[in-house]
Parts: structure tokens; sequence; C-alpha cells
């Protein structure tokens, strides 16, 4: 099986004038078909720049990066621009969304920009975005605007966008951060669903209970990798999400 996720001796070094900066050095990694990881670290321990350079934002200084079989290093700027619209589907803390215009009309924003046998026609392009908003369980809030959304609905209209192209890779770069803890707990649900429904999932998160709910975890320190393991004691968010419930009940019925 192909990895999906392939660096060899990756190594990523900014200059800011005369200063060098080496935010990831000589790593290593591979990433299967339907892993589901989480990257931690400190901050300034490279794991930003790891996100990046996996969603094709960063080439490798030196070292290679295979995502799906291609070495990203050997192409130009449309052809990863390209490969990068194909295979990935980027999740941001901030959500991204634009403002004046409706859940579906985000969702479908990826959709405009495929070039080629990628390209659909206004009506295809309509039900693809309203099937990854299924997917997320907001196809009701369709023609909602943001500012009619809370921020957990804004989150879930930003993985239905990222999901849309119907991507190899979906990377969540701190998916929960600007939201509360149940809020939280339901976003890593639509994730574990993802996963199960086979697609791979790579997530930066700072969050140690957060990163319970992967399957996998790799810890960043001064741009290396210090530990790559599996989740112990791994978190399910649905039974989680009830546990909360139930404990909402037992606190309105106590006298």
């Amino acid at each position: 099986m192909t990895a999906i996720v392939k660096l060899e001796n990756f190594s990523k070094t900014y200059y800011t004038g005369e200063v060098e900066v080496q935010a990831v050095k000589d790593v290593s990694l591979e990433i299967q078909p339907g892993e589901f990881l989480a990257i931690m670290g400190a901050s300034g321990s490279g794991k930003s720049t790891m996100m990046n350079s996996i969603g094709c934002l960063d080439r490798p200084t030196s070292g290679r990066y295979l995502l799906d079989g291609v070495d990203v290093g050997e192409l130009n700027g449309d052809e990863l621009a390209d490969l990068r619209n194909q295979k990935i589907g980027f999740v941001f803390q901030g959500f991204n969304l634009l403002s004046r215009t409706s859940a579906l009309e985000n969702v479908e924003l990826p959709l405009l920009y495929a070039r080629g046998g990628q390209h659909l026609g206004g009506r295809a392009q309509r039900e693809r975005a309203q099937q990854a908003l299924e997917l997320v369980g907001l196809a009701d809030r369709a023609d909602h605007h943001s500012s009619q959304l809370s921020g957990g609905q804004q989150q879930r209209v930003a993985i239905g966008r990222a999901l849309v192209n119907r991507p190899s890779l979906l990377l969540a770069d701190e998916p929960t951060g600007n939201l509360d803890s149940h809020t939280s707990i339901e976003i890593m649900s639509i994730f574990q669903d993802l996963n199960r429904r086979g697609i791979t999932l790579v997530m930066v998160t700072h969050e140690l209970d957060i990163a319970r709910y992967t399957l996998r975890t790799v810890v960043m320190r001064d741009g290396r990798i210090v530990r790559d393991e599996p989740v112990r004691d791994r978190l399910q968010a649905s039974a989680e999400l009830e546990k909360l419930k139930r404990e909402q009940q037992a606190v309105q019925l106590a006298p």
C-alpha cells in the first residue's frame, strides 16, 4: 500500500535576514491511508511547519515529500496547486468563511477553482456541496449565512468545504481551538465518523484530551519527532457526548 504521506529526511529552513531558523530537521514519517494522526508540540516545535509542508504550502529545503506517491518537490507551481486542490482538504482554527455568502456557497468555493476533469457544472457543483453539508450534519442550514451560525456550526461548514473535492487527506490545524469543550467533542465526533468512512486525517493540536480522539500521536520538539506512538485509552466522541448529556440531565433533575 502506498503511503498517503511520506517524508524522507525532510528539512525546512527559513531565513530572516541573516538569521537561519531550522523549523524541521531531518524528519522521516509515513502516514498510511485511513490513519487519524495528531501532531503535537510546544510553540516553536515545528508542528505548524510540518502541517504546512504536508499540505504542500511549503517545499522542503532538503529531503523529499511524496503525497500519494507523487514527489511534490518536482512539481511546478500550477501542478502543485492542482495536486493540493485534488488531494487535500484544509480545516483551520478560524473557520475562514465568507460572511456574506450562505453555508452552501462557502462549501462550493473549492469547486470553483477546480480545473480540467475536476471541474463540475453548476447543478452538479450544488449537489456535491449539499452532500458535503449532509456529511457534517448541516443540510438544514444550507441557506444560512455565517452570522446566523454558531461557532460549532461554522466549523462544520468549514469541514464540509474541506471535503467537497473528496480529498485523500484532510488536514486540520487546531480545529477546536476556538470552541467550547462540548462543541469540540462534537467536531471530534465528525472527524471520527469521517475516519471510519476511510478518510485520512492529520490534526495539529496542543490539547492532550483532543489528541486522545485520534489513533496515533506524533510529538515534536525543536524540529524533530521525539515520540510517535498509537493512542492508548482512546476516547470515543459519541460515548463522551452521551456522558455529557447524562450529566446535564442529572444537574437539571437535582433539587
